[in-house]
């Protein structure tokens, strides 16, 4: 149904000559913009009406005084289902040390939950099917938790700068047992706000995607960053150090790189370094952490997500 559509829109509205290069770029551009939008209207839906179920302070009291191995598994989990908003994210961070819970443990929750975000898992999904989608939550929490026992392990408590959590209640915490109604028209809300975020980089991301598809020749991807290629996988890893992007944005790249012939991994290196390692990021995390905490939490995301490259590229070869 959608190809058809595409291919109506490319062939009659914009009036592009059907066996040209140019409808096929165009044409695969609409298909997925289309196909990636729809994917998350629906499934950011149904996230946020599970997300409503968790308020941060609920969070803190689960994970609070648990074995070190089961809070790390239940940070990571909490950190893949509960994508909390920019604006809480600093006292989010200084209120779960605050209470008790383990330096390790908080960054174990602070990794996972841009790195396994809802866009990322749906998208990969709709475009690799569920075993890419499953593997990479799965590796993501490795490195969540991985990374957090190993920070835990520096007792680097002292590395933090502690500002006052005294901030505004941001608007997606949950102060009571909401009604369905309410979760409903929560989630609608969230959803919006979302989806206006997003779109853009879909747009974009698709557009850049679509144009590598259909004009940079499959041999010159796979004599630069194929799988045989043992530099490629850290190689993208630090060429999204940099970049602004989110996973929106990123996947439609990822997946037209990898039917260009780069391998799995090195797609999703790039990916993951841009979602969870960027620079942006580093700027936002300077304002609690002193430098050697900063640079610890990147040496130690690099290793990881290059491991996970080389590990994807060698399974999925």
């Amino acid at each position: 149904m959608l190809h058809f559509l595409s291919e109506f829109i490319t062939t009659n509205l914009f009036l592009i000559l059907p066996d040209t290069r140019l409808h096929e770029v165009i044409a695969y551009f609409i298909y997925d913009v289309i196909k990636i939008l729809l994917l998350l209207i629906v499934m950011i839906f149904a996230v946020s009406i599970l997300r409503s179920f968790f308020s941060k302070e609920k969070i803190k009291a689960i994970l609070a005084k648990r074995h070190p191995f089961w809070a790390h598994l239940l940070a990571g989990l909490f950190g893949i289902i509960t994508p909390f908003c920019s604006c809480s994210a600093v006292p989010l961070f200084l209120g779960f040390v605050e209470v008790g819970i383990p330096l390790g443990v908080t960054f174990t929750f602070l990794i996972a939950s841009p790195m396994i975000n809802e866009v990322a898992l749906i998208l990969l999904w709709g475009m690799f099917g569920i075993k890419i989608a499953l593997l990479y939550v799965f590796s993501g929490l490795i490195i969540a938790i991985v990374t957090g026992y190993i920070i835990g392990h520096f007792k680097s408590e002292t590395l933090l700068n502690i500002l006052s959590t005294d901030n505004k209640v941001c608007s997606c915490e949950n102060k009571k047992v909401l009604t369905w109604q309410e979760r409903t028209g929560y989630a609608i809300k969230y959803t919006k706000n979302i989806f206006n975020k997003v779109w853009l980089y879909v747009v974009i991301g698709v557009g850049v995607g679509a144009w590598i598809h259909g004009y940079v020749p499959a041999d010159f991807l796979i004599n630069y960053a194929g799988v045989g290629k043992w530099y490629a996988v850290p190689l993208a890893t630090l060429i999204g150090i940099p970049l602004y992007s989110n996973a929106a944005g990123v996947i439609p790249l990822v997946s037209v790189l990898v039917e260009k012939g780069v391998g799995i991994g090195t797609a999703l290196a790039l990916m993951m370094s841009v979602t969870a390692l960027s620079f942006p990021e580093f700027m936002i995390l300077k304002k609690v952490m002193k430098k050697k905490l900063l640079l610890i939490f990147a040496g130690v995301m690099f290793v990881g997500i290059t491991i996970v490259g080389y590990l994807f590229n060698w399974l999925l070869k």
